[in-house]
């Protein structure tokens, strides 16, 4: 992708993310996911999920897979909130967006 990821954009698309599963998901499950919308390293997400940690917008905690421990990063209240307000903010800036690009009104 040519156009820069800033850290709300992944902040949105990693809770996104997270939020299709009730019980949570793992952090390199969370990679290949959000690797289908742009092009992010694991060095650039696990940040991003330590941060919406610290932000109280994920809980995590680990389970055994395989003989060894997984963490697992699930949603909070005040993740959801803050998601639905990242949904809201993209709708009406990529419509704006998407406007400027076919030629759309200049008000």
């Amino acid at each position: 992708m040519v156009f820069n990821t800033g850290a709300a954009l992944l902040d949105a698309i990693v809770l996104a993310v997270v939020s299709r599963e009730k019980e949570g998901t793992y952090g390199y499950r969370i990679t290949q996911d959000v690797r289908m919308a742009i092009d992010v390293s694991e060095s650039t997400l696990y940040p991003v999920l330590r941060r919406l940690q610290k932000d109280d917008c994920l809980e995590v905690y680990d389970m055994q897979f395989d003989g060894r421990n997984r963490r697992y990063y699930k949603v909070t209240d005040r993740g959801v909130a803050q998601l639905n307000l990242y949904r809201s903010e993209w709708k009406s800036y990529s419509e704006k967006i998407s406007q400027l690009f076919e030629g759309g009104t200049t008000s």
